[in-house]
């Protein structure tokens, strides 16, 4: 699964790597613990245009044929294997296809019963990871559009296969295009666990636990 992530870089630069050219207006300050329900950059194709944008979305998708907008079960991640087909998701599958810059996520190892050890993932290379997403709108009581988003999850590859039996599906910029919808090709493809050496993952502070912790120290790595 994937519960938290950082987005610590300036805005430009997340969105640059999907060579985002729309100027993206939002005073959006670094999260370095981001949670379900926050709101977080993601990229998406617009529909009108067809030009990627950048765009401030709540995470935890509800689809719009929501009543309520609440959800009886979370919907920040969905799971790779059946979003194509589940009733939650499908639509957005289809049309509404994201991508979610992130400097790295976090996922917690369990240690024995009672002691989880929680570790940040990002790229060797230091870049933004590109996490597979999937938006929705809804439309609420007073007219106006919430947007919402979640990130697909996979098996792990080798190195989280030591910490945790799930994983985000990380896409390389080759198949932002098919992803975002803008070149042919089966989506359903991309789904699935990225390359081990594609990531660094390194021990970090248990104060990532709460989310009212949020400082540029919880991605230091600790002994």
């Amino acid at each position: 699964m994937c519960g938290r992530f950082a987005q610590r870089k300036p805005s430009h630069e997340l969105l640059n790597v999907a060579r985002v050219i729309v100027p993206f207006t939002p005073n959006v300050p670094p999260n370095y613990n981001v949670a379900p329900t926050d709101p977080a950059i993601v990229i998406k194709a617009d529909p009108r245009t067809g030009q990627r944008e950048g765009e401030v979305m709540k995470w935890g998708l509800i689809p719009a044929w929501s009543k309520t907008g609440k959800m009886d079960r979370p919907t920040f991640n969905a799971k790779s294997e059946t979003a194509a087909s589940s009733a939650t998701f499908r639509n957005a599958f289809k049309s509404r296809r994201c991508l979610v810059p992130v400097d790295a996520f976090y996922e917690w190892k369990k240690l024995d019963a009672k002691t989880k050890q929680p570790y940040a993932i990002g790229r060797a290379d230091g870049q933004p990871l590109t996490l597979a997403g999937l938006w929705d709108g809804w439309k609420m009581p007073d007219g106006k559009w919430l947007h919402t988003f979640t990130i697909l999850t996979t098996t792990p590859n080798s190195v989280m296969a030591e910490i945790h039996d799930r994983m985000p599906v990380v896409l390389e910029e080759k198949d932002y295009a098919v992803w975002l919808g803008e070149a042919e090709g089966d989506p359903a493809t991309l789904l699935k666990p990225c390359p081990a050496e594609w990531l660094k993952v390194w021990k970090v502070s248990a104060r990532v636990g709460s989310v009212k912790n949020n400082d540029l120290n919880l991605l230091d790595e600790i002994s």
